[in-house]
C-alpha cells in the first residue's frame, strides 16, 4: 500500500519583472480616449509585520466607472502597479460611482512572493453604509485618506494595523 505524505502549500509565483506593470496603472486613457469622470490618484505603501516597506509587490485594482458601470467600452476598469523600494504604489483613475446599493469603492488584489494566497480588500472613499463595509469591525482601515485629488490607502499585510482582507 502506497502511503501519501502531505506537503506544504506552495507560495505564489512566478512573478513578472517590474516592467510588466509599467503603464498599467493609468486607467484614465483607453484607446487614446480620456475616461469620463473626476480624475483622482490613489497611492499608498505596502508594508510587512514590522512596518518594513515591501518592494515589487503587485497591486491590482478593478472598479466601476464614474456612473457605476463595469461594462463601459471607454473605461477598462482594471489596473496593475508594482511597488517601488519604499513600498509605494500609485494609480491614476476616475472616482467610481455607486453600483446598486454599494457605496463607491475600488477592489484591490495583492500578490507578493512568499504569500500562500492572493489577498483581496476594498477601498472606500468615506465612512458610509455599505453591505461589505458594514461587516468589517475596524471600518476605518478600509477608508482612504483624502488629500485634494489624491487618496492614500496603505496596505499592511500582517500584524498591528493589518488591513482587513477578504477570503475568496
Amino acid at each position: 500500500m502506497t502511503r501519501l505524505t502531505p506537503t506544504a502549500e506552495m507560495t505564489l509565483g512566478p512573478f513578472f519583472p517590474r516592467e510588466f506593470a509599467q503603464g498599467a496603472n493609468d486607467l484614465t486613457i483607453v484607446a487614446g480616449k480620456r475616461a469620463e469622470g473626476e480624475v483622482i490618484e490613489i497611492t499608498g505603501a505596502v508594508s510587512e509585520l514590522d512596518g518594513k516597506p515591501l518592494d515589487n509587490v503587485v497591486v491590482e485594482i478593478w472598479q466601476a466607472d464614474a456612473k457605476g458601470r463595469y461594462d463601459n467600452a471607454n473605461f477598462f476598469g482594471w489596473g496593475r502597479a508594482a511597488t517601488d523600494a519604499n513600498g509605494v504604489y500609485t494609480f491614476r483613475t476616475v472616482k467610481p460611482g455607486r453600483v446598486g446599493n454599494r457605496a463607491p469603492h475600488i477592489n484591490f488584489l495583492v500578490l507578493y512572493s512568499g504569500l500562500m494566497r492572493q489577498l483581496q480588500t476594498t477601498m472606500f472613499f468615506e465612512r458610509v453604509s455599505d453591505p461589505v463595509l458594514d461587516l468589517v469591525k475596524d471600518r476605518g482601515k478600509l477608508v482612504a485618506k483624502r488629500e485634494g485629488t489624491v487618496y492614500r490607502f496603505d496596505l499592511r499585510l500582517r500584524g498591528e494595523g493589518e488591513t482587513p482582507f477578504f477570503d475568496d
